[in-house]
């Protein structure tokens, strides 16, 4: 459970007649999510997932970068980093912002290079400094080093030229049932892009994953607030919680999937198969982090402890995060992803026309 770091995103056509093109204007009209989700559809992802999905991606790389750092430091195996609810709150809507930043990009056609590496990276650094001497909550200027200055800049690549182009291409079906065949038909296509198909198992685990660092951030920022006052809300875990929560997850998932789906099992009857796998997986990583010096928990000072790597004291925790589980996995199940063709070309298309133009210079 997190204490256990306790010590340590229209156009309008058709004919006014009633002519012949009539009966087309509804695939006319119907609206397509542009690159950043600055069009708003019923088939891209809801605001409310963009937001949450953003504050716990920024958590996670929060806790990647001090995790790091203090490796670099002090050459700890635990890989203990930091975050808390409030810059996870400072994420969600700098990252809102920025996507809104980001789907400007058509109007830098013909001049990619601008967008991506002076554009984009000024307004990134810009709302991460602000975000950082907020965040202080002192009166004094925070001065930002070159070394941080680079890793901004570097990150605002990673956000401009991969985290924004994956996102646009996530379609979220509310009408679409959990157990609703993977063929689809030509219904589930989107106007000028590929055939729509569920998230990949790698995704699933980088997804499950990040909540798993989110859930100890918070629980360990709680914790803290109640024990030491800290309204900070500082929280922390391990690096190794991402691979522990994101493997976990993965497989209480194909659990659910199995057990409700194909043998119809309620909640209930599931909830100790769950809880027993979390219980054997979490002994089986504290087995073995704990040779390398990188078990960063310890259980001996809690009752109903079992070699100080579990306590039934967290079995409220545990169920109730199984039972989210569920909630999350019937969410992804209604997540999609397609092959961006339109935005794909008028990329192309931006580089070819700069080759051009090149070319006729020379």
């Amino acid at each position: 459970m997190a204490s256990r770091w306790r010590d340590g995103p229209r156009g309008h056509s058709g004919n006014p007649t009633g002519g012949p093109n009539t009966a087309r204007m509804p695939r006319q009209q119907e609206p397509v999510g542009e690159t950043g989700g600055a069009v708003e559809s019923h088939r891209e992802l809801p605001r409310w997932m963009r937001l949450y999905f953003y504050g716990m991606h920024g958590v996670t790389l929060d806790v990647l970068l001090s995790s790091v750092q203090g490796f670099l430091n002090h050459r700890d195996p635990k890989l203990v980093g930091f975050s808390s609810p409030y810059l996870c709150i400072m994420h969600s809507l700098t990252h809102f912002a920025l996507e809104k930043v980001y789907s400007q990009k058509r109007c830098f056609r013909g001049r990619p290079v601008v967008f991506h590496l002076v554009f984009y990276p000024s307004v990134y650094i810009g709302l991460q400094i602000l975000i950082g001497n907020i965040n202080t909550l002192t009166e004094h200027v925070r001065v930002v080093s070159g070394t941080q200055l680079l890793v901004h800049y570097m990150m605002s690549l990673y956000f401009a030229l991969v985290f924004h182009r994956g996102l646009s291409r996530l379609q979220y079906h509310r009408s679409c049932a959990p157990d609703c065949p993977s063929e689809l038909g030509p219904e589930d296509r989107v106007h000028d892009r590929g055939p729509l198909r569920g998230l990949p198992g790698f995704v699933r685990f980088l997804f499950f994953g990040m909540q798993g660092l989110l859930d100890e951030v918070i629980f360990t920022s709680i914790f803290n607030l109640v024990e030491k006052s800290d309204r900070s809300l500082s929280g922390h875990t391990s690096l190794w919680s991402f691979l522990m929560y994101g493997s976990c997850s993965f497989v209480v998932e194909k659990l659910y999937l199995h057990l409700h789906y194909s043998r119809g099992w309620g909640t209930w009857r599931r909830l100790p198969i769950y809880i027993g796998f979390i219980y054997a997986w979490e002994l089986s990583w504290g087995l073995v982090l704990r040779q390398f010096g990188a078990c960063s928990w310890d259980y001996s000072h809690y009752p109903h402890n079992f070699m100080g790597l579990i306590t039934l004291l967290y079995l409220p925790g545990w169920a109730c995060l199984s039972l989210y589980q569920d909630v999350l996995s019937n969410v992804l199940l209604r997540v999609k992803r397609t092959k961006d063709v339109t935005g794909l070309s008028e990329e192309n298309g931006e580089v070819n026309g700069l080759v051009e133009s090149k070319k006729k210079l020379l």
